[in-house]
């Protein structure tokens, strides 16, 4: 075991007696981070026979974008059983929702040799696919020991995420040179990648552009817009942070829109819906919670708390904007796909290093606004939702830019299938 490797292993063990409160601990508001904790340290039930294929998802964003591959994998290996591991509780619960009994549903265990060795005992995947930027040094020993082909797909790694993975550079280049091969979202990511030891990548696109929204979620959207009021003028501020409620509350005390519009609060996180909630109510703000059912939303009450789970695609066909949360704050920025698809205008903060390339290339073609802070944004959504011929223009962008950058999957699909076949 490299140096680099065996400090790393050591920290890591050090503070493995703690995780199970951990665990424990965030099982308050998720309760699904108490369920199969023995699986975090590689131990699984029952048995699993013929041949495994094994995607690694490590939450909502990835196992959504793992859809694609989910349909080549059953369409090319019909009788093979496929594994997807995750590392949130959130990610689990969409791949229960998406994909039901089609695959098999595991956490990845704790990056130490004794839990990944037992992972791959147990499961003995023919070959692993791990999404994005979920990488782990003991992971990929351990597979490429044992001679388990392992594939970063939909592989992106912005210039924040390089410099640290610089900085353990030690750790960071044995660890990358053991992947199979790289397929990554764009050329900056291959190139980025590559420098850090990575086999030479191939660009094949970003996933998430193939991720089609399903009928019931364009379904569910028309009946949000009926509730929420179908003439009332509607925004959406998704996949909200810790910090950004509050700077949105704040502007829109400075900068009141105009009347009757609605803003709809989707925070990114389950376990902030409260805490949502509590900083409504000490703000004195009047608001409804999805959670309460379907009654109309009375028109004295101009906020919706979207408290609900895997219905963000229902909320963007909804709203005549959207803002994409994650972005004021230096936090990255979150999905701007899916409005995208769904032709809804996108407002976005000035952070988006985290979807740089699609931030940037949406921006470009005319589907979305870049906006400095918080009261530019309520500028810019007030703006919005008084010209409507503006939005129409937008939203047509949006559509077409979105259509253009679809055949990710394909790509992939077309890279990935040789090799498979030699293994």
């Amino acid at each position: 075991m490299e140096t680099a490797r065996a400090l790393y292993t050591a920290l890591g063990s050090t503070a493995l007696p703690l995780l199970p409160f951990r665990l424990w601990w965030r099982g308050r508001r998720e309760p699904g981070y108490r369920r199969h904790i023995a699986e975090r340290f590689g131990r699984y039930r029952g048995s699993v026979t013929g041949t495994v294929y094994w995607i690694h998802a490590v939450s909502v964003g990835e196992t959504r974008a793992a859809t694609p591959l989910v349909q080549h994998l059953r369409s090319a290996f019909p009788a093979a059983t496929l594994l997807l591991t995750h590392m949130t509780a959130t990610g689990r619960e969409t791949g229960q929702t998406l994909f039901g009994d089609q695959v098999q549903q595991a956490w990845l265990p704790y990056d130490v040799p004794f839990a990944v060795r037992s992972f791959f005992e147990h499961f003995q995947p023919a070959a692993g696919f791990i999404l994005e930027t979920e990488l782990w040094p003991n992971l990929l020993a351990t597979a490429h020991a044992r001679g388990t082909p392992l594939f970063l797909v939909n592989a992106r790694l912005s210039e924040r995420s390089a410099r640290g993975y610089r900085r353990f550079e030690s750790l960071t280049r044995p660890m990358l040179g053991r992947l199979t091969g790289v397929a990554a979202q764009s050329s900056t990511d291959a190139a980025r990648l590559a420098d850090l030891g990575a086999p030479e990548p191939v660009v094949t696109g970003n996933l998430k552009f193939d991720v089609t929204i399903p009928r019931s979620a364009l379904e569910l959207g028309s009946g949000f817009r009926t509730r929420f009021g179908a003439s009332r003028p509607i925004w959406v501020a998704a996949s909200t942070r810790d910090g950004e409620e509050a700077l949105l509350l704040d502007a829109l005390a400075r900068h009141p829109l105009p009347r009757q519009s609605l803003l709809v609060i989707v925070p990114r996180h389950p376990q902030r819906f409260a805490t949502v909630a509590e900083l409504l109510s000490s703000r004195g703000v009047p608001f409804a919670r999805r959670s309460a059912g379907g009654a109309m939303v009375p028109a004295d009450i101009a906020v919706v708390l979207g408290d609900s789970m895997g219905e963000l695609a229902a909320y963007y066909a909804a709203a005549d904007v959207a803002f994409v949360g994650g972005s004021l704050l230096p936090l990255g920025g979150q999905n701007l796909i899916e409005p995208l698809a769904v032709g809804t205008p996108v407002l976005i903060g000035p952070h988006t290093f985290n979807f740089e390339e699609a931030t940037a290339g949406a921006i470009d073609a005319g589907a979305a606004l870049r906006v400095t802070d918080a009261d530019a944004l309520v500028k810019a959504v007030s703006d919005l939702l008084k010209d409507p011929g503006r939005r129409q223009a937008m939203g047509l962008a949006a559509r077409a830019f979105h259509a253009q950058h679809q055949g990710a999957a394909d790509r992939l699909w077309e890279w990935l299938e040789p090799q498979l076949e030699r293994a």
